[in-house]
């Protein structure tokens, strides 16, 4: 399933979101402090998009480990 790809949660693609995070942080900062201006790019990427994908996966990876435990489960009752 080509959704597996995008959403289903990994060790990895935990750290990776951590270190987004942190990288989408100090670019915030550093910008803000080069330009003098507020950039909000980044700061939305941080604050929005990265819990939301994160909850996402998170809910997807938890129905996607259930059904599958179903479906072991119903193959050994049939035996």
């Amino acid at each position: 399933m080509k959704s597996n790809k995008y959403f289903l949660l990994t060790p990895r693609k935990g750290w990776i979101i951590v270190v987004l995070g942190f990288i989408g942080i100090i670019l915030h900062n550093v910008i803000s402090g080069l330009l003098g201006i507020e950039e909000a790019v980044f700061f939305i990427f941080v604050i929005f998009v990265l819990p939301i994908y994160f909850i996402v996966s998170l809910i997807y990876s938890i129905v996607y480990w259930m059904s599958k435990k179903k479906k072991i489960i119903k193959r050994k009752n049939k035996k």
